[in-house]
């Protein structure tokens, strides 16, 4: 194999590929990237055996086609640290060289029939997702994953396509829930999955083109993404993802549904928390008429209080939450948006909106 590569570009494709490594030593051989080199086509192969990526990358010319194990970790070193605009990779059963300018590495050569092969996928029959879109839906709920290998069905996000358009991805871990709605193209039969939140991250990675249409195929075991130039295949988190419809309350319970500014909401509860114990995370929200007052303490280091306009009328309610939970979900939004939260009482979940497409319920603390 012989080829010449744009830096840049071949770095970005590097980075990508790198992020579907296995984090522990599970092969040796699974921390190499491998490079293959078509006529007129170079792509970028990586896999932790249960998640997998392959990647096309720009900007390279083919000289002579052939393939080669990239050491990941070293090849992203290389090309970040390298100035020269391209690099030279030739590869031989000798070893892998890579030069440019005044730079020369010689790497020891690997086989690369010995990597595992990744799945292809047509996306003939997939399901169509628009990347933008999927992107958002992405943020807005793999943060809520759990992270305990206890809660093992809750360390992915549940995907739910429907024949009737429309894609739905839910997460939680127990204590919060996170789901996004968007439009989906091209299902003759509704399809469930749970994805591992490795394989959420990665994917939400590669859409870089917000307009680009994704390529979706869950199956029994597997789920498939097509973008222009990458395809995705991970292992599906077995068991059964809970129940999210139960949990959300229904709007005849719902006593107080009140908007709020996200920018002046987010600020008001930075501030709070700075005051937040370090073991309860606990934030006190009082809602009356006119106004939000947000309250925390630590036992020998203060109290904080800080207060907030609302458009609110009702009947004073209390109730109190982890501020981490709060702003990890206002982070997904932006600063300048409006949503709405319904309550019940300090006793129950709470449930912020934001538009039609985005619900996050958090229990409170007692």
């Amino acid at each position: 194999m012989k080829l010449i590569c744009q830096r840049e570009s071949l770095l970005q494709g590097c980075q990508l590929a790198s992020s579907v490594l296995p984090t522990k030593d599970i092969k040796p051989i699974l921390a190499n990237i491998k490079i293959v080199a078509e006529a007129g086509r170079v792509t970028l192969q990586a896999t932790d055996l249960e998640l997998g990526l392959r990647l096309e990358v720009a900007g390279v010319t083919v000289l002579e086609p052939g393939q080669a194990l990239l050491p990941a970790a070293r090849i992203v070193s290389i090309l970040r640290e390298a100035r020269m605009p391209e690099l030279e990779f030739e590869s031989a059963v000798g070893g892998l060289t890579v030069s440019g300018g005044s730079l020369e590495y010689e790497l020891p050569y690997e086989d690369p029939d010995q990597f595992p092969d990744l799945p292809e996928l047509d996306a003939v029959g997939a399901a169509q997702l628009t990347a933008g879109p999927l992107r958002e839906m992405i943020r807005r709920t793999a943060f809520a994953c759990a992270t305990e290998t206890a809660r093992f069905t809750m360390t992915g996000v549940y995907w739910s396509l429907e024949t009737d358009g429309t894609a739905r991805l839910v997460a939680t871990d127990g204590r919060r829930l996170a789901m996004s709605t968007g439009a989906v193209t091209g299902v003759s039969t509704a399809m469930t999955a749970i994805v591992p939140s490795k394989a959420m991250h990665a994917l939400e990675r590669n859409l870089l083109d917000d307009e680009e249409p994704v390529g979706v195929v869950l199956r029994p075991s597997e789920a498939l993404f097509k973008t222009g130039r990458a395809v995705l295949s991970t292992r599906l988190v077995e068991g059964r993802f809970p129940d999210y419809r139960a949990v959300i309350p229904k709007r005849e319970k719902i006593l107080v549904r009140l908007p709020l500014p996200v920018g002046l909401f987010v600020s008001a509860v930075r501030q709070a928390a700075i005051m937040a114990d370090d073991e309860s995370r606990k934030m006190i929200l009082n809602f009356a008429p006119g106004k939000l007052t947000l309250q925390a303490s630590h036992g020998t280091s203060g109290k904080s209080k800080v207060s907030m306009p609302i458009e609110y009328s009702g009947q004073a309610i209390s109730i109190a939450f982890n501020p981490i939970y709060l702003l990890d979900m206002l982070k997904q939004l932006p600063g300048d948006g409006q949503m709405e939260v319904d309550l019940i009482d300090g006793n129950h979940p709470a449930l912020f909106r934001y538009g039609d497409a985005f619900q996050y319920l958090v229990m409170p603390l007692s």
